[in-house]
Order: structure tokens, then sequence, then C-alpha cells
């Protein structure tokens, strides 16, 4: 809970912290910096995956017959912002193996900060579905809230926004133009610099994930 406000979590887990320590440095590795995204991005989940309905139906294990709780309720899609949010996809697959994969690209004019869209497609009957939007960046905020947005104007309303790295201005900024939204953080950072990157931060996570400059 951040702030008394019940829709964001800020995962407190030693083993978030000490990835996250991991990750911060710029001695990572490529293919280490991507491999523990995806693990920090399906502790997050798990997290976030906590109040799933469930339905209840007998089964026969090797001993006797039981009545065992399943999942039940909506459907799941998971939606990565291009293209840093597609690190996490992976992550949130291993515990939801059937969920469907949308897509949306934004990217921030590096002079104004402000986000466009140029992608947007997501699964069908997403007004029907759980939708996880994934950004490893919660930085000024804009383009979660225009993800969001989009995902509204299609029909979404079952709505999850999980970063891994936060600053409290974008948290504030999306908390405010979506209230609805679930949010779920694997750290909160101290603040942003004047170029809008979180400090201490990550550095540019699509980069990394990547090997691109």
């Amino acid at each position: 809970m951040y702030n008394g406000i019940e829709n964001i979590t800020i995962c407190d887990h030693p083993l978030i912290k000490h990835k996250l320590s991991v990750v911060r440095q710029t001695t990572t590795g490529t293919n280490e910096f991507r491999t523990i995204i995806e693990e920090i991005a399906m502790m997050i989940g798990y997290e976030a995956l906590k109040g799933l309905e469930l339905k209840y139906e007998e089964i026969e294990t090797p001993v006797e017959k039981a009545v065992c709780p399943f999942i039940a309720g909506k459907k799941q899609a998971i939606v990565p912002i291009l293209r840093a949010g597609l690190g996490m996809v992976n992550g949130m697959l291993r515990l939801m193996p059937a969920a469907k994969v949308g897509h949306i690209g934004i990217y921030r004019d590096e002079e104004t900060l402000e986000p466009h869209e140029y992608f947007c497609k997501l699964p069908s009957n997403i007004d029907q579905r759980a939708i996880y939007v994934v950004d490893p960046m919660l930085a000024t905020g804009g383009s979660a809230v225009e993800a969001i947005n989009f995902i509204k104007q299609h029909g979404g309303k079952d709505i999850y926004f999980l970063c891994i790295v936060a600053a409290p201005q974008g948290l504030e900024k999306l908390h405010a133009a979506h209230p609805d939204v679930k949010i779920f953080v694997g750290n909160l950072d101290r603040c942003l610099n004047e170029k809008g990157y979180i400090c201490p931060g990550l550095g540019d996570c699509g980069d990394r994930i990547f090997g691109t400059k």
C-alpha cells in the first residue's frame, strides 16, 4: 500500500530487492539482465494474481477422492507497453500460460517527455478479460496513462498495471488518472532527474533487455 491507497501495492520482498540490486548495476550483462527482469516480473505477477477466483471440483488422487480448488473467473490478457514491456511477458506467462498477449506501442518525445502511440493490438473480447499491463519502468507515468486510455477505449475494464521500478511522480499520476486500476510495483525509487529518468533506476530498460543503445 502507498499513502494509504488500497489499489497500490509496493512488493516489499527480500528476493525482489536482491534481484533489483543486481540489475541496477552497470556491470550486469544483457543475458543476466533479461533473465532477472523475467524473474522479478513473475514475483510481482504472483502478488497481482492473489485475487483470482477459485472454483471447487471433485478429483481423484492416488489415495482418495477430494474436492479441490481450480482457478475460475475471467480469462487473462497480458499487454506489454513496447518495447521494454516485452521483457516482462515471459515471466507473466509462466504464471498463466493460457493468457492471450496484446501489444501497445508508445514512444516518449525526448524533449517534451510526452507519450505518442504508434501501435495497438489487443486480444479479442478484451472487455471480458482481466488485463495485466506490464512495463518495467513507471517514470513520468505518461505512457502508462495513455496505454490504459487505449485499453479502456477498446472496452477493457478489469485492468492491472505491473512495473518493476516506479518514481513517485509517475505512480501518483497513474493513480490520479485511473484510480480503478490496481497497481503493483517492485520498488518505489527516489525521484526523476531533469531528463525524466528514474533515480537510482535501471537505466534504459529497453536497451538493456535487448542489448541496444
